[in-house]
Protein backbone atom coordinates (compact mmCIF):
# COMPACT_ATOMS: atom_id res chain seq x y z
CA UNK A 1 0.00 0.00 0.00
CA UNK A 2 1.91 3.24 -1.32
CA UNK A 3 0.49 6.65 0.22
CA UNK A 4 1.41 9.95 -0.99
CA UNK A 5 0.97 13.57 0.74
CA UNK A 6 0.96 16.98 -1.14
CA UNK A 7 0.08 20.25 -0.25
CA UNK A 8 -0.35 21.28 -3.09
CA UNK A 9 -1.21 25.29 -2.74
CA UNK A 10 -4.04 25.59 -4.27
CA UNK A 11 -5.50 22.09 -6.45
CA UNK A 12 -6.53 24.69 -9.66
CA UNK A 13 -3.08 26.03 -10.19
CA UNK A 14 -1.63 22.11 -9.38
CA UNK A 15 -3.75 20.64 -12.56
CA UNK A 16 -2.30 23.62 -14.76
CA UNK A 17 1.16 22.76 -13.82
CA UNK A 18 1.21 19.24 -14.64
CA UNK A 19 -0.53 17.85 -11.65
CA UNK A 20 -2.67 15.05 -13.09
CA UNK A 21 0.55 13.25 -15.42
CA UNK A 22 2.39 13.48 -12.21
CA UNK A 23 -0.45 11.78 -10.55
CA UNK A 24 -0.55 8.97 -12.96
CA UNK A 25 3.18 8.15 -12.94
CA UNK A 26 3.48 8.38 -9.10
CA UNK A 27 0.19 6.05 -8.87
CA UNK A 28 -0.23 5.73 -5.25
CA UNK A 29 -3.18 3.62 -3.88
CA UNK A 30 -3.83 6.78 -2.02
CA UNK A 31 -3.13 10.56 -2.02
CA UNK A 32 -4.28 12.96 0.77
CA UNK A 33 -3.70 16.47 -0.04
CA UNK A 34 -4.07 19.48 1.80
CA UNK A 35 -4.52 23.07 0.48
CA UNK A 36 -6.75 22.40 -1.78
CA UNK A 37 -7.97 26.40 -2.22
CA UNK A 38 -11.51 24.61 -3.73
CA UNK A 39 -14.79 23.20 -3.75
CA UNK A 40 -15.31 20.38 -5.75
CA UNK A 41 -17.79 21.82 -7.89
CA UNK A 42 -14.67 23.89 -9.04
CA UNK A 43 -12.26 21.08 -9.80
CA UNK A 44 -12.13 19.18 -13.29
CA UNK A 45 -13.27 15.27 -10.84
CA UNK A 46 -13.54 13.47 -14.27
CA UNK A 47 -9.55 13.72 -14.90
CA UNK A 48 -9.10 12.55 -11.09
CA UNK A 49 -11.58 9.45 -12.24
CA UNK A 50 -9.58 8.96 -15.46
CA UNK A 51 -6.59 8.96 -14.26
CA UNK A 52 -7.63 5.66 -11.58
CA UNK A 53 -9.30 7.15 -8.44
CA UNK A 54 -12.84 7.06 -8.57
CA UNK A 55 -13.00 7.19 -5.08
CA UNK A 56 -11.98 11.18 -3.84
CA UNK A 57 -13.41 13.28 -1.00
CA UNK A 58 -13.50 16.62 -0.24
CA UNK A 59 -13.44 18.96 2.96
CA UNK A 60 -13.36 22.53 1.66
CA UNK A 61 -12.85 25.44 4.00
CA UNK A 62 -16.35 27.73 4.44
CA UNK A 63 -14.15 30.65 3.13
CA UNK A 64 -13.80 30.36 -0.39
CA UNK A 65 -10.73 29.91 -2.20
CA UNK A 66 -8.84 28.99 1.39
CA UNK A 67 -7.23 25.89 2.90
CA UNK A 68 -9.30 22.60 2.37
CA UNK A 69 -8.04 18.92 2.36
CA UNK A 70 -8.96 15.79 0.30
CA UNK A 71 -8.37 12.53 -0.18
CA UNK A 72 -8.40 10.28 -3.69
CA UNK A 73 -8.40 6.68 -3.50
CA UNK A 74 -8.44 3.64 -6.30
CA UNK A 75 -9.97 1.82 -2.85
CA UNK A 76 -13.31 2.64 -1.76
CA UNK A 77 -13.12 2.72 1.63
CA UNK A 78 -15.52 1.58 4.96
CA UNK A 79 -16.15 5.02 6.18
CA UNK A 80 -15.48 8.46 5.24
CA UNK A 81 -15.15 10.98 8.30
CA UNK A 82 -15.39 14.76 7.24
CA UNK A 83 -13.70 16.87 10.08
CA UNK A 84 -13.24 16.51 13.83
CA UNK A 85 -16.28 17.37 14.69
CA UNK A 86 -14.68 20.63 16.75
CA UNK A 87 -16.21 23.28 14.96
CA UNK A 88 -13.35 25.84 14.70
CA UNK A 89 -11.28 23.54 12.75
CA UNK A 90 -14.39 21.97 10.28
CA UNK A 91 -15.12 25.63 9.66
CA UNK A 92 -11.62 25.68 8.32
CA UNK A 93 -11.78 22.22 6.47
CA UNK A 94 -8.43 20.58 7.75
CA UNK A 95 -9.34 16.85 8.79
CA UNK A 96 -10.64 14.58 6.43
CA UNK A 97 -10.40 10.22 7.09
CA UNK A 98 -11.12 7.25 5.58
CA UNK A 99 -11.22 4.25 7.08
CA UNK A 100 -10.23 0.42 5.44
CA UNK A 101 -10.34 -2.95 6.75
CA UNK A 102 -6.90 -2.93 8.36
CA UNK A 103 -5.95 0.75 8.85
CA UNK A 104 -7.31 4.33 8.58
CA UNK A 105 -5.90 7.35 7.29
CA UNK A 106 -6.05 11.14 7.55
CA UNK A 107 -5.41 14.03 5.60
CA UNK A 108 -4.43 17.08 7.73
CA UNK A 109 -3.72 20.60 7.47
CA UNK A 110 -2.37 22.45 10.76
CA UNK A 111 -2.66 26.05 10.76
CA UNK A 112 0.32 28.10 10.44
CA UNK A 113 1.17 31.13 13.19
CA UNK A 114 1.50 33.91 10.69
CA UNK A 115 0.10 36.30 13.22
CA UNK A 116 -0.39 36.73 17.03
CA UNK A 117 -3.79 36.09 16.75
CA UNK A 118 -3.03 32.58 14.60
CA UNK A 119 -0.25 31.79 16.60
CA UNK A 120 -2.99 31.53 19.78
CA UNK A 121 -4.95 29.68 16.67
CA UNK A 122 -2.66 27.16 15.83
CA UNK A 123 -1.67 26.45 19.45
CA UNK A 124 -5.79 25.90 20.22
CA UNK A 125 -5.60 23.56 17.31
CA UNK A 126 -2.77 21.88 18.85
CA UNK A 127 -3.82 21.13 21.91
CA UNK A 128 -7.60 20.53 20.83
CA UNK A 129 -6.54 18.29 18.10
CA UNK A 130 -3.62 16.14 20.22
CA UNK A 131 -6.60 15.34 22.57
CA UNK A 132 -8.90 14.09 19.61
CA UNK A 133 -6.04 12.15 18.03
CA UNK A 134 -5.91 9.93 21.87
CA UNK A 135 -9.52 9.40 21.63
CA UNK A 136 -9.24 8.14 18.06
CA UNK A 137 -7.21 6.00 18.75
CA UNK A 138 -9.02 3.48 20.30
CA UNK A 139 -11.73 3.96 17.34
CA UNK A 140 -8.94 3.60 14.86
CA UNK A 141 -5.77 2.30 16.27
CA UNK A 142 -4.30 1.61 12.81
CA UNK A 143 -3.93 5.37 12.02
CA UNK A 144 -1.99 7.26 9.12
CA UNK A 145 -1.86 11.04 9.68
CA UNK A 146 -0.85 12.55 6.88
CA UNK A 147 -0.29 15.89 6.23
CA UNK A 148 1.21 19.43 6.38
CA UNK A 149 1.96 20.00 10.06
CA UNK A 150 3.76 23.46 9.82
CA UNK A 151 6.46 22.67 12.52
CA UNK A 152 9.98 21.25 12.07
CA UNK A 153 10.71 18.59 14.78
CA UNK A 154 14.48 19.11 15.07
CA UNK A 155 17.18 21.47 13.77
CA UNK A 156 18.18 18.80 11.01
CA UNK A 157 14.81 19.70 9.54
CA UNK A 158 15.50 23.15 8.80
CA UNK A 159 18.07 24.47 6.70
CA UNK A 160 19.18 27.61 9.15
CA UNK A 161 17.97 26.70 12.81
CA UNK A 162 19.81 29.31 14.47
CA UNK A 163 18.00 32.07 12.48
CA UNK A 164 14.70 30.53 12.65
CA UNK A 165 14.92 29.95 16.53
CA UNK A 166 12.32 32.56 16.96
CA UNK A 167 9.65 32.10 13.86
CA UNK A 168 6.41 30.41 14.15
CA UNK A 169 7.14 26.73 13.01
CA UNK A 170 10.26 26.45 14.46
CA UNK A 171 9.39 27.74 18.02
CA UNK A 172 10.46 25.47 21.23
CA UNK A 173 6.93 24.79 22.46
CA UNK A 174 5.70 23.54 18.79
CA UNK A 175 8.40 21.30 18.66
CA UNK A 176 8.02 20.00 21.86
CA UNK A 177 4.72 19.43 21.00
CA UNK A 178 5.22 17.20 17.58
CA UNK A 179 7.73 15.28 20.40
CA UNK A 180 4.95 14.69 22.69
CA UNK A 181 2.63 13.69 19.95
CA UNK A 182 5.10 10.80 18.80
CA UNK A 183 6.06 10.13 22.57
CA UNK A 184 2.39 9.28 22.85
CA UNK A 185 2.74 6.50 20.03
CA UNK A 186 3.19 7.97 16.38
CA UNK A 187 6.17 7.41 14.36
CA UNK A 188 7.81 9.88 11.99
CA UNK A 189 8.15 7.26 9.30
CA UNK A 190 10.40 9.77 7.06
CA UNK A 191 12.83 9.53 10.06
CA UNK A 192 12.15 5.96 10.93
CA UNK A 193 14.43 5.31 7.58
CA UNK A 194 16.20 8.06 7.07
CA UNK A 195 18.61 10.14 9.56
CA UNK A 196 20.24 12.63 7.09
CA UNK A 197 19.91 15.88 7.20
CA UNK A 198 19.14 18.56 4.00
CA UNK A 199 15.98 16.93 3.48
CA UNK A 200 12.91 19.14 3.11
CA UNK A 201 9.55 19.80 1.87
CA UNK A 202 8.76 22.62 1.96
CA UNK A 203 10.78 26.02 0.37
CA UNK A 204 9.96 30.13 0.36
CA UNK A 205 9.43 31.39 -2.80
CA UNK A 206 12.40 34.11 -2.34
CA UNK A 207 15.67 34.04 -2.75
CA UNK A 208 16.39 30.90 -5.23
CA UNK A 209 15.69 29.28 -1.53
CA UNK A 210 14.31 26.24 -3.60
CA UNK A 211 17.02 25.70 -5.73
CA UNK A 212 19.62 26.09 -2.62
CA UNK A 213 17.50 23.43 -1.08
CA UNK A 214 17.32 25.86 2.12
CA UNK A 215 13.55 24.67 2.92
CA UNK A 216 11.46 23.23 5.89
CA UNK A 217 10.02 19.93 6.90
CA UNK A 218 7.16 20.46 7.68
CA UNK A 219 4.84 17.62 5.78
CA UNK A 220 4.80 14.04 7.80
CA UNK A 221 3.28 10.74 7.39
CA UNK A 222 2.78 10.31 10.91
CA UNK A 223 1.93 6.22 11.72
CA UNK A 224 0.73 5.10 14.70
CA UNK A 225 2.90 2.67 16.95
CA UNK A 226 0.63 -0.49 15.81
CA UNK A 227 1.60 -0.07 12.24
CA UNK A 228 5.50 -0.21 13.04
CA UNK A 229 6.12 -3.53 12.04
CA UNK A 230 4.08 -2.89 8.32
CA UNK A 231 6.39 -0.15 7.53
CA UNK A 232 8.16 -0.90 4.40
CA UNK A 233 9.33 2.69 2.82
CA UNK A 234 9.14 6.01 3.47
CA UNK A 235 10.74 9.09 0.98
CA UNK A 236 10.46 12.74 -0.18
CA UNK A 237 9.75 13.43 -3.79
CA UNK A 238 11.30 16.90 -3.94
CA UNK A 239 11.27 16.62 -8.24
CA UNK A 240 7.15 17.10 -8.03
CA UNK A 241 6.99 21.08 -8.89
CA UNK A 242 3.51 22.00 -8.55
CA UNK A 243 3.63 23.68 -5.12
CA UNK A 244 6.03 25.50 -2.93
CA UNK A 245 5.59 22.54 -0.83
CA UNK A 246 6.47 18.57 -2.49
CA UNK A 247 5.15 15.23 -1.86
CA UNK A 248 5.82 12.45 0.77
CA UNK A 249 5.32 8.88 0.58
CA UNK A 250 4.80 6.15 3.27
CA UNK A 251 4.65 2.32 2.37
CA UNK A 252 3.22 -0.12 4.42
CA UNK A 253 2.16 -4.04 4.33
Amino acid sequence: MKIISYNVNGIRAAFNKGFIDWLKAASPDIICLQETKANIDQVAVHEIEAAGYPYHYWFSAQKKGYSGVAIFSKHKPNNVVYGTGIEYMDFEGRNIRLDFDTFSVMSLYLPSGTNLARHEHKFMYMRDFHQYVENLKTEAPNLIICGDFNICHEAIDIHDPKRNARVSGFLPNERMWIGEFLNNGFIDSFRHFNKEPHNYTWWSNFANARDNNKGWRIDYAMVSEPMRDRLIRAAILPDARHSDHCPILVEFE
